[in-house]
C-alpha cells in the first residue's frame, strides 16, 4: 500500500507537465539559491561585504514560480529576497556575487544599489528601487504595454506582506483589474514587515483583496513547490489568454533577520523561528524526488560539491573585480555630450 502511494506521489510533477529533468532542475536551483544566500550572510559577518538580505526557506516557491514563466516573453519585477526567482530566470551566481561586493561589473547597477535590487535588460528583469512596492504599478504598466502590442506575455511582480499595505499595491491592482491586464501580483507573505508581525498589519487574508479589484485571488503553501508551480502556470495561462490579472499570496516565513542590519530577536522568539525552520520545504521536495527514483544521496553529494565550487569561483572573482571608476559615477544621471546618457 505504501509503495502504491509513493508511486502516485511521484507522478505529481508529470501531471503538471514537468519532465523528470525539470523537476530535478527545480531542486538544484533551490539548493543553489540556498547556498548563495548562506554565503552572503557569512561574507557580511566576516566584514567582506557591507550588507545582505536573506530569503532562506522562500526558495521552493521562488524557484517554482520562475519555472512556470516564459523567460523569452514575460517581464519580471522581483523584490529583494528573490534569489531563487532571479536564478531561475537566468541570472548567474557570479552576477549576484558582483552585486553583493558592489563591483563595477555588477549587471544590476554597477554597484550603485544595495544587493537584492535586481535589474537586467538581457533577462527582462525590470530594475527595482529601495522604496518598497513601487514595482507593483510598474508591472501594471508593462502588462498594459504587452496588451497594447498584442504580445503573448505576462508581467509578474513580487512583494512582501508589508508592501501589500502600501498605496502602490492598491493603485497597481485597481488599474490592472479595470483594464484586464496580463499581470500576476505575488505577495510572498513571510509573516513580517521588518519588525511588524502580520497580525499587527492586517486582519484579513491578503489574497482576498483581489475580489475588490475584480480578479481571482489565490493562497498557496510556499513549502509545496509543485502546488506553487501549478498555481502560477494557471495564472500565466489566464494572463496571456486575455482573462486578466491574478493575485497570489504565497504563505511562507522569514527565518532570518530582516537584513544583516536587523536584530529579529527584539520582536520574536527563537522558539517561533525554530518551529518554522522545521517546515522547510526543500527536504520534503528532495524526499519526493528520491521516492520518484530521480534523486539519491550520491547525486546530492555531487550537487553540493558542484555548488560549492561555483560559489567559491564566483566569490573569488567578485572579490578581486574592480569597483566602478570614479569618472563613471555620474553616468546615467546627466546627459552626455556625445548623446549617450
Amino acid at each position: 500500500m505504501m509503495h502504491t502511494g509513493s508511486v502516485q506521489r511521484a507522478l505529481r510533477h508529470t501531471e503538471l507537465g514537468l519532465t523528470d529533468e525539470r523537476a530535478v532542475d527545480m531542486y538544484k536551483m533551490m539548493m543553489l539559491a540556498r547556498r548563495f544566500d548562506e554565503r552572503g550572510q557569512l561574507l557580511q559577518r566576516a566584514g567582506k561585504v557591507n550588507f545582505h538580505i536573506s530569503g532562506i526557506t522562500q526558495e521552493p516557491s521562488q524557484v517554482a514560480m520562475g519555472f512556470a514563466m516564459d523567460r523569452e516573453r514575460d517581464w519580471f519585477l522581483p523584490y529583494y529576497r528573490d534569489y531563487g526567482f532571479v536564478l531561475s530566470i537566468g541570472m548567474t551566481v557570479k552576477e549576484l556575487m558582483l552585486s553583493l561586493y558592489a563591483k563595477g561589473e555588477d549587471p544590476n547597477s554597477a554597484g550603485r544599489q544595495m544587493p537584492g535590487h535586481f535589474g537586467s535588460k538581457r533577462l527582462r528583469i525590470v530594475t527595482g528601487s529601495s522604496p518598497v512596492t513601487t514595482q507593483v504599478p510598474h508591472a501594471a504598466g508593462f502588462a498594459l504595454a504587452a496588451k497594447m502590442r498584442k504580445e503573448p506575455s505576462a508581467a509578474i511582480v513580487t512583494f512582501g506582506d508589508g508592501s501589500s499595505n502600501q498605496g502602490d499595491f492598491h493603485e497597481g491592482c485597481n488599474f490592472a483589474g479595470v483594464h484586464q491586464l496580463p499581470v500576476i501580483f505575488v505577495c510572498e507573505n513571510n509573516q513580517y514587515a521588518i519588525s511588524m508581525s502580520l497580525e499587527k498589519q492586517t486582519r484579513g487574508r491578503i489574497c482576498d483583496r483581489a475580489l475588490g479589484y475584480g480578479f481571482p485571488g489565490v493562497r498557496v503553501d510556499g513549502n509545496d513547490p509543485l502546488e506553487v508551480y501549478r498555481v502560477f502556470k494557471e495564472a500565466r495561462e489566464r494572463a496571456v489568454s486575455g482573462e486578466g490579472p491574478t493575485l497570489i499570496e504565497i504563505m511562507t516565513y522569514r527565518v532570518t533577520a530582516h537584513s544583516t542590519s536587523d536584530n529579529d530577536m527584539a520582536y520574536r522568539t527563537k522558539e517561533e523561528v525554530d518551529e518554522q525552520k522545521a517546515k522547510d520545504g526543500m527536504p520534503v521536495y528532495k524526499q519526493y524526488l528520491v521516492d520518484a527514483g530521480l534523486w539519491s544521496e550520491e547525486k546530492e553529494a555531487t550537487l553540493q560539491a558542484e555548488i560549492r565550487a561555483t560559489i567559491d569561483e564566483a566569490n573569488e572573482y567578485a572579490e578581486k573585480a574592480p569597483f566602478q571608476p570614479v569618472e563613471d559615477a555620474f553616468r546615467y544621471v546627466y546627459a552626455e555630450e556625445n548623446g549617450e546618457g
